[in-house]
């Protein structure tokens, strides 16, 4: 079966790109476009898409705004936030309301073809470095930062010790097999720990587990 993408840009330009680009690709397929945010809602449901490529800067509705709606609707796409610049501090904001990753606009074909293969299979698209690199550079001031971490270090209480010491890990960009070496676990326990982490914090991916470490300061 085909995934089915939602496309949504103010420039009609991107996403003819896009739709181009994407359409070229036998397993994946345009099933709607917007314009804004706004129309994001009812979209999703005439069309069911897999993944939805969401614009961040737009003058109606922004991707934010529309990005925390998704989410918080039953079984939600995946949504990959597009964007020109990587230090833009909507995009972390965006990945806290529950984003799989964010691609830049420049990024080659292939590669945001590839995004939306991983996302839709349940893969962040960020890669560890790009974690590490966007938490460093995009973060708040002292004021911002302290009643964030208190609150940060409640939520990675109810963690075991072994899933925190997963935690942890993923907060510092570690990969499933980085983790099992550094830990001394094999990846598939790994993985069940990583499972047990977004059940147990209510997280909808591993991006929000390092954004979470962050928080608390344990990174």
């Amino acid at each position: 079966m085909s995934i089915r993408v939602l496309l949504v840009d103010d420039d009609p330009l991107v996403r003819a790109g896009l739709r181009l680009m994407l359409g070229g690709a036998p397993d994946l397929e345009v099933v709607a476009e917007a314009a804004d945010g706004g129309e994001v809602g009812p979209l999703v449901v005439a069309h069911s898409p897999d993944v939805v490529l969401m614009d961040i800067r737009m003058p109606g509705t922004d991707g934010l705004a529309a990005t925390e709606a998704l989410r918080g609707r039953p079984e939600p796409p995946e949504v990959i936030v597009l964007t020109t610049f990587h230090t833009d501090e909507h995009v972390l904001r965006a990945l806290r309301a529950g984003a799989a990753g964010f691609v830049l606009k420049d990024t080659p074909p292939r590669e945001i073809v590839e995004a939306v293969r991983k996302v839709a299979a349940g893969e962040p698209v960020l890669s560890p470095a790009v974690t590490q690199q966007l938490i460093a550079q995009v973060s708040g001031g002292d004021a911002q930062r302290r009643p964030r971490a208190e609150a940060a270090r409640e939520r990675l209480a109810v963690l075991g010790e072994r899933e925190r010491e997963v935690a942890t890990a993923v907060g510092r960009g570690k990969a499933n097999a980085e983790i099992a070496a550094e830990l001394y676990m094999s990846v598939p326990t790994v993985k069940t720990h990583v499972s047990r982490i977004l059940t147990k914090l209510d997280l909808n991916n591993r991006v929000q587990i390092a954004l979470l470490v962050h928080d608390a300061g344990e990174a």
